[in-house]
C-alpha cells in the first residue's frame, strides 16, 4: 500500500490551506461574533475562489468542476474544514453531486449556473417528524395531469435562505413490501419565487454561526413534470446514486478541525509554564496529547482508506459509516481535550477551540447520527449469520 501524496495532490493541498489561511481565517472572528455572513463578503470570497480554481472542484472536468478523484476531493475538503464552516461552504461552494442527474435541460438550467457561481442550491429531506427515518415524511406530491402539487414542511435546510433552487423530496405514493406499506418518494427542482414555496427562517444553532437553516412550506405549490429530478417514486434511487460520499466529507472536514485544535494544544503544552516547567512534561497533558494524535490518526485512516475504496468501486455502507462515525466521535474528543489542556482561555474567543469544540456537536447528527452509523455497522456484521 502507498500512503504518499502524488506532486498534484501535495499542491491542491498547498493551494487549498493557503487560500483557507489567508482569506478565510481573518474573517472568522467576525461571522462567529455576528452569526451573519454578509452577501458582499460572499461575493468577494467567492471570486478569489473561482481564481484560485477552488470553486465546485467537487464536479467533473466535463462539466466545468476539477474532476478530483475521491481521495483527492477528501484532501480538498480537508484543508476547507479548517475554516468556519459558513465560509468554507458558501464562498468555495461545492454543488450538490446530485445535479448530474438532471436531464440535459435540467443541467442548463441549474448546474452549470451552480459551478459558474451564478446560483446556489439547497437539498431538503428533512421534516418536523422525519430526520433519521426519512421514509416517515408527510410532504406530499399529488400528480394532477401533467403537474404535480406539493403539500407540507421541511425543516433544519442548510442555506436555503441563499438558494436560488430547492431539491426537494417527497412522499408520491405507497407500495406494498414484505414489511408493510412503504412510501415511493419523488425528487423535485422548486425554484424560489414559485407560487406556494415559501422560505421562513430556521432555528438558531450553537454550531456552525453564520451557516444558517430555514424551513420551507409549500402550500398547494404546483410544479411541470420537467422540474422531476431523476424517475418518479424513485427519489431515493437518485439520492443513493449522487450522494454517498458525504458522509466521507463531513469527516474529512472534521479531520482538519481536529488538525487545528491539536496543533494550538500543542503549541500552547510547549509553551505554557507552571510549577517552572512546561505543562506538556506534565503526563496529564502529555499523555491527552498523545490520545489526541492517535486517535486523529485512526480516523484520518479510516476516511481516507474509504474514500480510495469509493474510487476503486468497493466501498460499501459500512466503511462510510465507520469512517463518519470515527471522524466525528474522535473531533469531539479532541475538541474536548484542546480545551482542557488550555484551561479558561480555552473557552476564550481568542482562539478558534470554543468554536470547534460548539462545531462538533453537530458532526454526530447530521448525514445520519452515530446511532444510525452504528446501525449500518452492526446491521453489515450479524447480515450473514441471519441475524
Amino acid at each position: 500500500m502507498d500512503f504518499g501524496l502524488s506532486e498534484e495532490q501535495k499542491l491542491i493541498v498547498e493551494t487549498t490551506r493557503a487560500f483557507v489561511e489567508n482569506e478565510l481565517y481573518p474573517h472568522e472572528r467576525e461571522v462567529e461574533r455576528t452569526g451573519v455572513l454578509r452577501r458582499e463578503l460572499i461575493e468577494e470570497l467567492k471570486a478569489k475562489a473561482i481564481e484560485a480554481g477552488l470553486y465546485a472542484a467537487n464536479m467533473p472536468t466535463e462539466v466545468g468542476g476539477a474532476g478530483l478523484d475521491t481521495v483527492t476531493w477528501l484532501l480538498y475538503e480537508k484543508e476547507l474544514g479548517r475554516a468556519n464552516y459558513a465560509l468554507h461552504w458558501t464562498c468555495v461552494a461545492r454543488p450538490s453531486n446530485i445535479l448530474l442527474a438532471g436531464t440535459p435541460e435540467q443541467r442548463e438550467k441549474y448546474l452549470f449556473p451552480c459551478i459558474r457561481g451564478e446560483k446556489w442550491d439547497c437539498l431538503a429531506m428533512t421534516e418536523p417528524g422525519a430526520g433519521s427515518d426519512l421514509r416517515g415524511m408527510k410532504a406530499t406530491a399529488v400528480q394532477d395531469g401533467e403537474d404535480w402539487v406539493l403539500n407540507g414542511t421541511k425543516h433544519f435546510i442548510s442555506h436555503a435562505d441563499l438558494a436560488d433552487f430547492a431539491i426537494v423530496f417527497m412522499a408520491s405514493g405507497e407500495e406494498e413490501t414484505s414489511r408493510g406499506k412503504r412510501k415511493k418518494i419523488t425528487a423535485f427542482f422548486v425554484d424560489k419565487g414559485t407560487k406556494g414555496f415559501a422560505v421562513r427562517d430556521g432555528y438558531r444553532n450553537v454550531s456552525h454561526r453564520g451557516y444558517t437553516n430555514a424551513i420551507l412550506e409549500f402550500d398547494d405549490c404546483r410544479l411541470p413534470g420537467a422540474q422531476v429530478l431523476g424517475e418518479v417514486h424513485k427519489g431515493f434511487d437518485v439520492a443513493n446514486s449522487w450522494l454517498g460520499a458525504t458522509r466521507l466529507q463531513v469527516g474529512a472536514t472534521c479531520l482538519g478541525r481536529a488538525e487545528r485544535a491539536l496543533g494550538h494544544a500543542i503549541e500552547y503544552a510547549a509553551q505554557r509554564q507552571q510549577f517552572g516547567q512546561q505543562i506538556g512534561k506534565f503526563q496529564g497533558v502529555s499523555f491527552k496529547l498523545a490520545d489526541m494524535a492517535t486517535e486523529l490518526k485512526a480516523a484520518d485512516l479510516m476516511v481516507f482508506e474509504a474514500g480510495w475504496k469509493y474510487d476503486q468501486g468497493t466501498v460499501t455502507d459500512q466503511d462510510m459509516a465507520m469512517a463518519k462515525l470515527k471522524a466525528t466521535e474522535m473531533l469531539a474528543f479532541v475538541a474536548d481535550e484542546a480545551i482542557q489542556i488550555h484551561g479558561g482561555m480555552g473557552l476564550m474567543d481568542d482562539l478558534p477551540l470554543e468554536r470547534i469544540w460548539r462545531d462538533a456537536r453537530v458532526e454526530r447528527i447530521w448525514e445520519g447520527t452515530s446511532e444510525i452509523q452504528r446501525h449500518i455497522i452492526s446491521r453489515a456484521l450479524l447480515r450473514p449469520f441471519g441475524a
